[in-house]
């Protein structure tokens, strides 16, 4: 076994355990049968967050099958970073689970909001409004390291203002639908990180 093998084989094991994860809450949430419009956030952010996400699955899932297959895009990066990296990922994994088990039935893969939504804070919600977009970052800059990749890398940065583009709209929807309430909890938590406190 080679040392590219090690590190295919180890992120095999850390992806499939995050995506494991959030599959099986996306499910659950989906046996609602609830119809969930999925163009809410508008045609422009929902087709470029498309695109980014397919290049970056397509790089994630080449890296995995054959990395000789991303040998392209390969950085020279010595293996103690990209051991930092499956570090990062590792991590990664029970946050992953923590945000989705505090979101419960209200998962979605759109900016909709279910009609039966409630308002989560407790769990890392408590802190952060939108967490999972920040383990969902860390989770591929990790993979970027570990498979010492600038194409996933490039596709992941390229993803970040859209994401940011699409939080605006989520907030604005999470606004009309809870109000002040929600206005609140928007003064006392972070959007990505938590609130730094003042002494």
């Amino acid at each position: 076994m080679n040392g590219e093998t090690v590190f295919q084989i180890a992120a095999i094991v850390l992806l499939l355990s995050g995506f494991s994860v959030s599959m099986y809450y996306r499910r659950k949430a989906a046996q609602s049968g609830e119809k969930i419009s999925t163009r809410g956030e508008g045609g422009l952010i929902y087709n470029l967050r498309r695109l980014v996400g397919l290049g970056l699955w397509l790089g994630a899932f080449a890296y995995l099958v054959n990395p000789r297959w991303m040998a392209w895009s390969s950085l020279p990066l010595p293996a103690w970073a990209r051991w930092a990296g499956a570090g990062v990922m590792l991590v990664c994994v029970p946050l992953i689970y923590w945000v989705f088990s505090s979101l419960g039935k209200n998962v979605t893969t759109t900016v909709a909001i279910r009609a039966q939504h409630s308002l989560v804070t407790e769990g890392p919600y408590r802190w952060v409004r939108h967490p999972l977009y920040t383990v969902g970052f860390l989770s591929f800059m990790g993979l970027s390291l570990l498979a010492a990749n600038w194409f996933i890398l490039l596709m992941l940065l390229l993803g970040t203002p859209v994401i940011a583009e699409r939080t605006h709209i989520e907030e604005a929807r999470l606004v009309e639908r809870f109000g002040q309430q929600y206005r609140d909890y928007m003064r006392n938590t972070g959007r990505y990180l938590p609130k730094l406190r003042g002494g």
